[in-house]
Protein backbone atom coordinates (compact mmCIF):
# COMPACT_ATOMS: atom_id res chain seq x y z
CA UNK A 1 0.00 0.00 0.00
CA UNK A 2 2.71 2.21 0.65
CA UNK A 3 3.73 2.47 -2.79
CA UNK A 4 0.95 3.60 -3.79
CA UNK A 5 0.93 6.70 -2.26
CA UNK A 6 1.53 9.78 -4.88
CA UNK A 7 5.30 10.72 -5.42
CA UNK A 8 6.75 7.27 -4.73
CA UNK A 9 9.61 6.98 -7.42
CA UNK A 10 8.95 4.47 -10.69
CA UNK A 11 12.12 2.74 -9.72
CA UNK A 12 11.21 1.61 -5.91
CA UNK A 13 7.74 0.19 -7.52
CA UNK A 14 10.29 -2.18 -9.84
CA UNK A 15 12.76 -2.95 -7.29
CA UNK A 16 9.57 -4.10 -5.47
CA UNK A 17 8.10 -6.16 -8.20
CA UNK A 18 11.81 -7.76 -8.84
CA UNK A 19 12.18 -8.58 -5.25
CA UNK A 20 8.74 -10.47 -5.05
CA UNK A 21 9.65 -12.68 -7.86
CA UNK A 22 6.23 -11.52 -9.56
CA UNK A 23 8.65 -10.56 -12.58
CA UNK A 24 8.78 -14.13 -14.69
CA UNK A 25 12.05 -13.72 -16.96
CA UNK A 26 15.49 -14.60 -15.73
CA UNK A 27 17.24 -11.12 -16.62
CA UNK A 28 15.58 -8.58 -14.03
CA UNK A 29 18.23 -5.81 -14.40
CA UNK A 30 16.96 -5.40 -18.46
CA UNK A 31 13.42 -5.63 -17.58
CA UNK A 32 14.47 -2.47 -15.27
CA UNK A 33 16.40 -0.86 -17.82
CA UNK A 34 13.84 -1.35 -20.63
CA UNK A 35 10.84 -0.18 -18.52
CA UNK A 36 12.83 3.09 -17.05
CA UNK A 37 13.82 4.02 -20.78
CA UNK A 38 10.13 3.73 -22.01
CA UNK A 39 8.99 6.04 -19.06
CA UNK A 40 11.82 8.31 -20.14
CA UNK A 41 11.08 8.19 -23.93
CA UNK A 42 8.14 10.14 -24.38
CA UNK A 43 6.41 7.93 -26.72
CA UNK A 44 3.60 5.46 -26.69
CA UNK A 45 4.51 1.60 -26.11
CA UNK A 46 2.31 -1.52 -25.74
CA UNK A 47 3.94 -4.69 -24.29
CA UNK A 48 2.59 -8.29 -22.55
CA UNK A 49 4.33 -8.74 -19.24
CA UNK A 50 4.34 -12.61 -17.95
CA UNK A 51 4.24 -12.92 -13.87
CA UNK A 52 5.45 -15.63 -12.21
CA UNK A 53 2.39 -17.10 -11.18
CA UNK A 54 1.29 -17.79 -15.08
CA UNK A 55 -1.09 -14.91 -14.93
CA UNK A 56 -0.10 -12.88 -18.39
CA UNK A 57 -0.76 -8.38 -18.53
CA UNK A 58 -1.17 -6.21 -21.45
CA UNK A 59 0.66 -2.91 -20.18
CA UNK A 60 0.43 0.03 -22.15
CA UNK A 61 2.45 2.92 -21.81
CA UNK A 62 0.66 6.60 -22.71
CA UNK A 63 2.85 9.75 -22.89
CA UNK A 64 0.32 12.69 -21.62
CA UNK A 65 0.66 16.36 -21.29
CA UNK A 66 3.36 17.84 -19.54
CA UNK A 67 6.22 15.46 -19.28
CA UNK A 68 3.98 13.08 -17.34
CA UNK A 69 2.67 9.30 -18.40
CA UNK A 70 -0.14 6.70 -17.63
CA UNK A 71 0.64 2.99 -17.32
CA UNK A 72 -2.61 1.08 -17.76
CA UNK A 73 -2.18 -2.56 -16.84
CA UNK A 74 -5.05 -5.12 -18.06
CA UNK A 75 -5.00 -8.71 -16.90
CA UNK A 76 -5.34 -10.73 -20.21
CA UNK A 77 -4.84 -14.36 -19.25
CA UNK A 78 -8.11 -15.42 -19.77
CA UNK A 79 -8.20 -13.94 -23.20
CA UNK A 80 -5.05 -15.49 -24.18
CA UNK A 81 -6.07 -18.96 -22.74
CA UNK A 82 -9.15 -18.23 -24.65
CA UNK A 83 -7.26 -17.58 -27.77
CA UNK A 84 -4.65 -20.62 -27.48
CA UNK A 85 -7.42 -23.00 -26.93
CA UNK A 86 -9.36 -21.99 -30.31
CA UNK A 87 -5.76 -21.68 -32.11
CA UNK A 88 -5.53 -25.68 -30.91
CA UNK A 89 -9.24 -26.62 -31.84
CA UNK A 90 -8.55 -25.23 -35.39
CA UNK A 91 -5.32 -27.40 -35.85
CA UNK A 92 -5.39 -30.43 -34.06
CA UNK A 93 -8.38 -33.07 -34.14
CA UNK A 94 -11.45 -33.00 -31.65
CA UNK A 95 -11.53 -36.94 -31.20
CA UNK A 96 -7.46 -37.73 -31.05
CA UNK A 97 -5.72 -34.60 -29.80
CA UNK A 98 -3.64 -34.78 -32.99
CA UNK A 99 -2.73 -32.50 -35.72
CA UNK A 100 -5.08 -32.11 -38.04
CA UNK A 101 -5.13 -31.59 -42.13
CA UNK A 102 -4.27 -27.89 -41.56
CA UNK A 103 -1.58 -28.18 -39.18
CA UNK A 104 -0.44 -31.32 -40.76
CA UNK A 105 0.35 -29.76 -43.94
CA UNK A 106 1.73 -26.87 -42.29
CA UNK A 107 4.16 -29.03 -40.32
CA UNK A 108 4.75 -30.70 -43.63
CA UNK A 109 5.68 -27.64 -45.36
CA UNK A 110 8.36 -26.45 -42.27
CA UNK A 111 10.31 -29.86 -42.54
CA UNK A 112 10.26 -29.07 -46.97
CA UNK A 113 12.66 -26.28 -45.82
CA UNK A 114 15.07 -28.36 -44.19
CA UNK A 115 14.68 -30.87 -47.71
CA UNK A 116 16.53 -27.75 -49.53
CA UNK A 117 19.56 -27.76 -47.41
CA UNK A 118 19.92 -31.20 -48.20
CA UNK A 119 17.84 -33.12 -46.03
CA UNK A 120 15.31 -36.36 -46.93
CA UNK A 121 11.33 -36.32 -45.46
CA UNK A 122 9.30 -38.73 -45.89
CA UNK A 123 5.61 -39.15 -45.75
CA UNK A 124 3.89 -42.27 -44.48
CA UNK A 125 -0.12 -42.46 -45.50
CA UNK A 126 -1.98 -44.93 -43.11
CA UNK A 127 -5.66 -46.44 -43.32
CA UNK A 128 -6.65 -48.86 -41.03
CA UNK A 129 -7.99 -51.96 -42.12
CA UNK A 130 -11.92 -52.75 -42.37
CA UNK A 131 -12.18 -50.00 -39.47
CA UNK A 132 -16.12 -49.83 -41.22
CA UNK A 133 -16.87 -53.18 -40.41
CA UNK A 134 -16.21 -52.46 -37.02
CA UNK A 135 -18.22 -49.19 -37.12
CA UNK A 136 -21.24 -50.92 -38.39
CA UNK A 137 -21.04 -54.02 -35.90
CA UNK A 138 -20.00 -52.46 -32.60
CA UNK A 139 -21.22 -48.63 -33.39
CA UNK A 140 -19.42 -45.60 -33.61
CA UNK A 141 -18.69 -45.15 -30.25
CA UNK A 142 -16.41 -48.15 -30.20
CA UNK A 143 -15.03 -46.88 -33.26
CA UNK A 144 -14.18 -43.65 -31.80
CA UNK A 145 -12.77 -45.79 -28.70
CA UNK A 146 -10.56 -47.49 -31.23
CA UNK A 147 -9.39 -44.33 -33.15
CA UNK A 148 -8.14 -42.52 -30.01
CA UNK A 149 -5.95 -46.16 -28.94
CA UNK A 150 -4.47 -45.98 -32.31
CA UNK A 151 -3.60 -42.61 -31.74
CA UNK A 152 -1.63 -43.16 -28.51
CA UNK A 153 0.00 -45.46 -30.15
CA UNK A 154 1.30 -44.36 -33.39
CA UNK A 155 2.44 -41.16 -31.13
CA UNK A 156 4.52 -43.64 -29.18
CA UNK A 157 6.25 -45.20 -32.21
CA UNK A 158 7.93 -41.68 -33.31
CA UNK A 159 10.80 -39.21 -32.73
CA UNK A 160 10.25 -35.67 -30.81
CA UNK A 161 11.22 -34.77 -34.71
CA UNK A 162 8.26 -36.72 -36.34
CA UNK A 163 4.39 -35.91 -36.60
CA UNK A 164 1.49 -37.97 -37.01
CA UNK A 165 -2.01 -36.69 -37.95
CA UNK A 166 -5.08 -37.39 -38.46
CA UNK A 167 -6.34 -36.82 -42.15
CA UNK A 168 -9.86 -37.85 -41.45
CA UNK A 169 -12.25 -41.13 -40.50
CA UNK A 170 -9.85 -43.78 -40.03
CA UNK A 171 -6.48 -42.34 -41.93
CA UNK A 172 -3.43 -41.03 -40.58
CA UNK A 173 -0.14 -39.46 -41.47
CA UNK A 174 3.38 -39.28 -40.36
CA UNK A 175 5.71 -37.01 -41.18
CA UNK A 176 9.49 -38.97 -40.76
CA UNK A 177 12.18 -36.57 -40.78
CA UNK A 178 16.00 -36.73 -41.00
CA UNK A 179 15.58 -39.35 -43.31
CA UNK A 180 18.89 -41.46 -44.24
CA UNK A 181 18.22 -43.92 -46.51
CA UNK A 182 14.88 -46.23 -46.95
CA UNK A 183 15.98 -48.67 -43.71
CA UNK A 184 14.48 -45.84 -41.90
CA UNK A 185 11.41 -45.95 -43.25
CA UNK A 186 10.59 -49.47 -43.27
CA UNK A 187 11.73 -49.49 -39.62
CA UNK A 188 9.47 -46.90 -38.75
CA UNK A 189 6.70 -48.62 -40.90
CA UNK A 190 7.42 -52.11 -38.88
CA UNK A 191 7.09 -50.23 -35.60
CA UNK A 192 3.71 -48.90 -36.60
CA UNK A 193 2.19 -52.37 -37.97
CA UNK A 194 3.48 -54.00 -34.31
CA UNK A 195 1.92 -51.36 -32.92
CA UNK A 196 -1.81 -51.26 -34.72
CA UNK A 197 -2.01 -55.08 -34.78
CA UNK A 198 -1.63 -55.40 -30.60
CA UNK A 199 -4.63 -56.66 -29.77
CA UNK A 200 -6.89 -53.67 -28.24
CA UNK A 201 -8.82 -54.09 -24.73
CA UNK A 202 -11.93 -51.74 -24.74
CA UNK A 203 -13.92 -52.17 -22.15
CA UNK A 204 -13.66 -55.83 -22.03
CA UNK A 205 -13.70 -56.21 -25.81
CA UNK A 206 -11.01 -57.48 -27.58
CA UNK A 207 -10.65 -56.11 -30.73
CA UNK A 208 -7.84 -56.74 -33.73
CA UNK A 209 -7.04 -54.42 -36.63
CA UNK A 210 -4.12 -53.84 -39.16
CA UNK A 211 -3.08 -50.93 -41.09
CA UNK A 212 -1.70 -50.40 -44.83
CA UNK A 213 0.54 -47.59 -45.53
CA UNK A 214 1.65 -46.11 -48.16
CA UNK A 215 5.09 -43.79 -48.45
CA UNK A 216 6.60 -40.58 -50.97
CA UNK A 217 9.54 -39.26 -49.78
CA UNK A 218 11.02 -35.56 -50.55
CA UNK A 219 12.73 -34.57 -52.95
CA UNK A 220 12.03 -37.84 -54.73
CA UNK A 221 8.80 -38.25 -54.85
CA UNK A 222 7.89 -33.89 -54.99
CA UNK A 223 8.59 -31.03 -52.66
CA UNK A 224 5.02 -29.82 -52.20
CA UNK A 225 3.01 -30.69 -49.31
CA UNK A 226 -0.27 -31.58 -51.29
CA UNK A 227 1.30 -33.46 -53.70
CA UNK A 228 3.14 -35.56 -51.26
CA UNK A 229 0.45 -36.60 -49.20
CA UNK A 230 -1.00 -37.46 -52.46
CA UNK A 231 1.77 -39.53 -53.73
CA UNK A 232 1.67 -41.33 -50.33
CA UNK A 233 -2.00 -42.00 -50.66
CA UNK A 234 -1.65 -43.08 -54.02
CA UNK A 235 1.06 -45.43 -52.39
CA UNK A 236 -1.34 -46.44 -49.41
CA UNK A 237 -4.15 -47.95 -52.23
CA UNK A 238 -1.45 -49.88 -54.03
CA UNK A 239 -0.93 -51.58 -50.24
CA UNK A 240 -4.28 -52.49 -49.72
CA UNK A 241 -4.75 -53.72 -53.82
CA UNK A 242 -1.96 -56.05 -52.80
CA UNK A 243 -3.33 -57.63 -49.52
CA UNK A 244 -3.26 -55.16 -47.16
CA UNK A 245 -1.36 -54.93 -44.10
CA UNK A 246 1.34 -54.20 -46.31
CA UNK A 247 3.76 -50.95 -47.36
CA UNK A 248 4.13 -49.28 -50.87
CA UNK A 249 6.37 -46.82 -51.77
CA UNK A 250 4.91 -44.37 -54.43
CA UNK A 251 5.70 -45.31 -57.87
CA UNK A 252 5.29 -43.16 -60.91
CA UNK A 253 3.28 -45.48 -62.59
CA UNK A 254 0.83 -45.15 -60.00
CA UNK A 255 -0.28 -41.65 -60.68
CA UNK A 256 -0.78 -42.20 -64.32
CA UNK A 257 -2.68 -45.39 -63.57
CA UNK A 258 -4.87 -43.34 -61.23
CA UNK A 259 -5.41 -40.62 -64.46
CA UNK A 260 -6.20 -43.53 -66.96
CA UNK A 261 -8.88 -44.48 -64.43
CA UNK A 262 -10.31 -41.66 -64.20
CA UNK A 263 -10.48 -40.88 -68.03
CA UNK A 264 -11.97 -44.41 -68.46
CA UNK A 265 -14.84 -43.44 -65.66
CA UNK A 266 -15.16 -39.99 -67.41
CA UNK A 267 -15.74 -42.55 -70.41
CA UNK A 268 -17.78 -44.44 -69.04
CA UNK A 269 -20.42 -42.12 -67.66
CA UNK A 270 -20.42 -40.63 -71.14
CA UNK A 271 -20.60 -44.57 -72.99
CA UNK A 272 -23.79 -45.13 -70.68
CA UNK A 273 -25.34 -41.74 -72.07
CA UNK A 274 -25.03 -42.32 -75.30
CA UNK A 275 -25.67 -46.15 -75.46
CA UNK A 276 -22.57 -46.95 -76.64
CA UNK A 277 -23.32 -50.92 -75.12
CA UNK A 278 -24.70 -53.97 -76.79
CA UNK A 279 -25.65 -57.22 -75.34
CA UNK A 280 -24.13 -60.28 -77.06
CA UNK A 281 -26.10 -64.00 -76.51
CA UNK A 282 -23.83 -66.87 -75.52
CA UNK A 283 -26.25 -70.04 -76.09
CA UNK A 284 -26.65 -72.93 -72.97
CA UNK A 285 -26.97 -76.20 -74.61
CA UNK A 286 -28.89 -79.16 -72.84
CA UNK A 287 -26.80 -81.92 -73.71
CA UNK A 288 -29.47 -84.34 -72.54
CA UNK A 289 -31.70 -82.64 -74.63
CA UNK A 290 -29.51 -82.30 -77.66
CA UNK A 291 -31.13 -78.17 -77.57
CA UNK A 292 -30.64 -74.58 -76.67
CA UNK A 293 -31.69 -73.79 -73.09
CA UNK A 294 -30.82 -70.76 -72.79
CA UNK A 295 -28.61 -67.99 -73.63
CA UNK A 296 -26.66 -65.88 -71.38
CA UNK A 297 -25.98 -62.17 -71.93
CA UNK A 298 -22.75 -60.75 -72.38
CA UNK A 299 -22.48 -57.26 -72.10
CA UNK A 300 -19.94 -55.50 -74.05
CA UNK A 301 -18.36 -51.64 -74.68
CA UNK A 302 -18.06 -50.36 -78.05
CA UNK A 303 -15.54 -47.47 -77.09
CA UNK A 304 -15.02 -45.24 -80.04
CA UNK A 305 -11.51 -45.14 -80.03
CA UNK A 306 -10.51 -48.39 -78.15
CA UNK A 307 -13.43 -51.02 -80.04
CA UNK A 308 -14.38 -53.65 -77.92
CA UNK A 309 -13.75 -53.18 -73.80
CA UNK A 310 -13.97 -56.16 -71.83
CA UNK A 311 -16.51 -56.60 -68.54
CA UNK A 312 -13.50 -57.41 -66.73
CA UNK A 313 -12.12 -53.35 -67.42
CA UNK A 314 -14.79 -51.58 -66.56
CA UNK A 315 -17.54 -53.71 -65.11
CA UNK A 316 -14.90 -53.35 -61.54
CA UNK A 317 -15.07 -49.15 -62.27
CA UNK A 318 -18.82 -49.10 -62.14
CA UNK A 319 -19.39 -51.17 -59.20
CA UNK A 320 -16.76 -48.55 -57.50
CA UNK A 321 -18.89 -45.42 -58.84
CA UNK A 322 -22.48 -46.47 -58.34
CA UNK A 323 -23.02 -46.94 -62.15
CA UNK A 324 -23.56 -50.33 -62.10
CA UNK A 325 -27.18 -49.68 -61.05
CA UNK A 326 -28.15 -47.86 -64.18
CA UNK A 327 -25.83 -50.60 -66.32
CA UNK A 328 -27.36 -53.13 -64.74
CA UNK A 329 -30.77 -51.83 -65.12
CA UNK A 330 -30.53 -51.41 -68.67
CA UNK A 331 -28.88 -54.97 -69.37
CA UNK A 332 -31.88 -56.18 -67.70
CA UNK A 333 -34.07 -54.72 -70.11
CA UNK A 334 -32.23 -55.54 -73.20
CA UNK A 335 -32.00 -58.33 -72.29
CA UNK A 336 -36.00 -59.38 -71.35
CA UNK A 337 -36.95 -57.43 -74.24
CA UNK A 338 -34.51 -59.85 -76.52
CA UNK A 339 -35.55 -63.10 -74.68
CA UNK A 340 -39.46 -61.98 -75.12
CA UNK A 341 -39.17 -62.69 -78.66
CA UNK A 342 -37.52 -66.18 -78.15
CA UNK A 343 -38.81 -69.80 -78.59
CA UNK A 344 -40.95 -69.99 -75.32
CA UNK A 345 -38.97 -72.98 -73.46
CA UNK A 346 -35.71 -70.24 -74.02
CA UNK A 347 -34.26 -68.65 -70.93
CA UNK A 348 -31.94 -65.32 -70.80
CA UNK A 349 -29.38 -65.84 -68.01
CA UNK A 350 -28.17 -62.30 -66.32
CA UNK A 351 -25.72 -61.77 -64.37
CA UNK A 352 -26.35 -59.62 -61.27
CA UNK A 353 -22.97 -58.10 -59.44
CA UNK A 354 -22.26 -58.21 -55.52
CA UNK A 355 -23.12 -54.67 -55.59
CA UNK A 356 -26.11 -54.87 -57.47
CA UNK A 357 -27.54 -57.85 -55.71
CA UNK A 358 -27.10 -55.75 -51.97
CA UNK A 359 -29.45 -52.67 -53.60
CA UNK A 360 -32.49 -53.10 -51.97
CA UNK A 361 -34.17 -51.82 -55.01
CA UNK A 362 -33.69 -54.92 -57.34
CA UNK A 363 -36.30 -56.96 -56.63
CA UNK A 364 -38.37 -53.50 -57.81
CA UNK A 365 -35.78 -53.20 -60.82
CA UNK A 366 -36.38 -56.78 -61.97
CA UNK A 367 -40.19 -56.53 -61.79
CA UNK A 368 -39.91 -53.12 -63.60
CA UNK A 369 -37.90 -54.80 -66.33
CA UNK A 370 -40.62 -57.98 -66.70
CA UNK A 371 -43.39 -55.51 -67.02
CA UNK A 372 -41.96 -53.41 -69.62
CA UNK A 373 -40.70 -56.42 -71.79
CA UNK A 374 -44.16 -58.70 -71.24
CA UNK A 375 -41.20 -61.09 -70.35
CA UNK A 376 -42.75 -64.08 -68.26
CA UNK A 377 -40.51 -63.91 -64.95
CA UNK A 378 -39.91 -68.24 -65.36
CA UNK A 379 -37.94 -67.42 -68.20
CA UNK A 380 -35.38 -64.92 -67.03
CA UNK A 381 -32.57 -66.23 -64.59
CA UNK A 382 -30.55 -64.23 -62.14
CA UNK A 383 -26.54 -65.17 -61.69
CA UNK A 384 -24.81 -64.73 -59.16
CA UNK A 385 -21.04 -65.16 -57.69
CA UNK A 386 -20.13 -67.24 -55.07
CA UNK A 387 -18.85 -63.89 -53.60
CA UNK A 388 -22.22 -62.56 -53.33
CA UNK A 389 -23.00 -65.93 -50.66
CA UNK A 390 -19.51 -65.38 -49.08
CA UNK A 391 -20.52 -61.49 -48.00
CA UNK A 392 -22.85 -62.30 -44.61
CA UNK A 393 -24.41 -58.60 -45.12
CA UNK A 394 -28.11 -57.92 -44.04
CA UNK A 395 -29.43 -57.19 -47.32
CA UNK A 396 -28.31 -60.53 -48.93
CA UNK A 397 -29.34 -62.77 -45.71
CA UNK A 398 -32.91 -61.17 -46.34
CA UNK A 399 -32.42 -61.85 -50.25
Amino acid sequence: AELARPGTPQEDILHNRIGKGIYAFADPERYFEERVTTARGGKRKDCILELSNGRSLFVCHQPTDGGGWVSTHEDITERQRAEAKINHMARHDALTDLPNRLFLREQLEQSLKRVQRGERVAVLYLDLDQFKAINDTLGHSVGDVLLQAVAVRLRACLRDTDVVGRLGGDEFAIIQNSVMDEKDITNLANRLFDAVRTQYDLDGRQLNINTSIGVSVAPTDGCDPEQLLRNADLAMYRAKADGRGTCRFFEPEMERRVKARLKLEFELRQAIMGEEFELYYQPLLSLRQNRVSGCEALLRWHHPTHGLISPAEFIPLAEETGLIAVLGEWVLKAACAAAASWPDDVKVAVNVSPVQFKDRNLVQTVVNALKATGLPGRKLVLEITEAVLLDDDEAVLIA
